[in-house]
C-alpha cells in the first residue's frame, strides 16, 4: 500500500514530486470526467445564474477577492524571505482594511438597510448588534469544530486532527485550513453586500480584494520559512482563497430570495469578520513586539476602506 512519503510529502520537503504511470491516468481520467460534468452542467448553470443576477455578480466579486489572493502568492516564487516588519505591517494593514468594511459596508448599510423594512432607530440597532454577535459566535463555534494551526502554536485549535506521517505536513494543511476558515466571512460579506447598492458593493469588493494581495503573500511566505516548497506554498495559499467565491454565492443567494434577511446577513458577516480581526490578524500582527507599526498600518488600511467606500459607495 502507499505511504504519505511518496507524492505528497514531497510538499512539505521540496523535494521533486515523481508520478507514476497509473496515477497520471489517474488524474487524467478525474479531469476528463470533471470536464464532461461542467459541460452537461454549464447549461443549466448559466439559465440558473441568468435569473439571478446578485449571484452572478457574487460570484464574479468573490472571485476577483480568490484572484487578488492567488496574486498575492506570486511573489514567494521570487522573493527569499518576508521581513517580520513587512509581515507585521501588511498585517495591520489588512486588518485595517477589514476593520474599515465592517464599519462603511457592513455595519452601516445593515442599520440603513433595518430601517427601510420599518425599524426604527431603537430596532434596527438592536438587530444589526444581535447579528454582530451572532456573527462573531458563529466564527468561534467553527474554530472550535474545525482542526487548525499557527505556526506559533505548539499545538492545533478545534478537535483533534488524524495524525499524519509527515508532523510538518500536518501542521502545514491545519495552517491552510486555518486561513480558509478565515477566508469565509469575507466571502459571505462580499455575497451580502450585493443586497445593497452597487457602487457600494464594488468598494467592498474592491476592498476586501485589496486586503487579500497581501494576506496571500504573508501565508504563502509562512509556508516557505518552514521549508515548504515555494511552488506548493503558492498553490496552498491559492487554494485558501478558493472559498470565498463559493461563500459569496450561498450569501448572495440567501439576502437575494427574501428582504428581510439583508440586515441580518451584513450584520452576521460584521461580526464575523470583527472576531476574525481581533481574535486573529491583530494579536499575530503585535505578537514580535511591533505594535506601532501594525497600529499605523491597520489606520492605513481602515483610511484606505474609507476612501474606497467614499469614491466608490457614494
Amino acid at each position: 500500500m502507499p505511504t504519505l512519503s511518496s507524492p505528497i510529502a514531497t510538499l512539505a520537503s521540496g523535494d521533486a514530486i515523481e508520478i507514476k504511470p497509473r496515477q497520471l491516468l489517474g488524474i487524467a481520467l478525474w479531469i476528463a470526467g470533471t470536464g464532461l460534468l461542467l459541460a452537461q452542467g454549464g447549461d443549466l448553470l448559466l439559465a440558473w445564474l441568468a435569473e439571478r443576477p446578485m449571484v452572478g455578480a457574487a460570484l464574479r466579486d468573490g472571485a476577483l477577492a480568490a484572484l487578488a489572493t492567488a496574486a498575492g502568492t506570486l511573489p514567494v516564487l521570487f522573493a527569499r524571505r518576508l521581513p517580520e516588519a513587512a509581515h507585521d505591517g501588511l498585517l495591520g494593514f489588512g486588518a485595517g482594511v477589514m476593520l474599515g468594511a465592517t464599519a462603511f459596508s457592513l455595519v452601516l448599510p445593515g442599520l440603513e438597510s433595518a430601517k427601510a423594512l420599518g425599524h426604527g432607530p431603537w430596532g434596527a440597532g438592536t438587530l444589526v448588534a444581535f447579528g454582530l454577535v451572532g456573527g462573531a459566535l458563529l466564527l468561534l463555534v467553527l474554530e472550535r469544530l474545525i482542526p487548525h494551526v499557527h505556526f506559533d502554536e505548539a499545538e492545533a485549535d478545534g478537535p483533534r486532527a488524524a495524525t499524519l506521517a509527515n508532523p510538518q505536513l500536518q501542521r502545514v494543511m491545519l495552517f491552510v485550513l486555518a486561513v480558509t476558515l478565515h477566508n469565509l466571512p469575507e466571502g459571505l460579506a462580499i455575497g451580502v453586500g450585493q443586497g445593497g447598492s452597487e457602487a457600494g458593493a464594488t468598494a467592498l469588493a474592491m476592498g476586501i480584494a485589496l486586503q487579500d494581495i497581501p494576506e496571500g503573500f504573508v501565508v504563502a511566505m509562512a509556508l516557505a520559512s518552514v521549508g515548504v516548497s515555494r511552488g506548493w506554498a503558492a498553490l496552498a495559499g491559492i487554494a485558501s482563497g478558493l472559498v470565498e467565491p463559493v461563500m459569496a454565492a450561498v450569501g448572495a443567494a440567501v439576502v437575494g430570495s427574501a428582504a428581510q434577511a439583508l440586515p441580518w446577513g451584513l450584520a452576521l458577516a460584521g461580526g464575523a469578520m470583527l472576531f476574525v480581526i481581533s481574535h486573529e490578524i491583530i494579536p499575530e500582527s503585535h505578537r514580535r513586539g511591533r505594535e506601532t507599526l501594525a497600529t499605523l498600518g491597520l489606520v492605513g488600511g481602515f483610511a484606505v476602506m474609507m476612501l474606497l467606500d467614499t469614491a466608490l459607495g457614494s
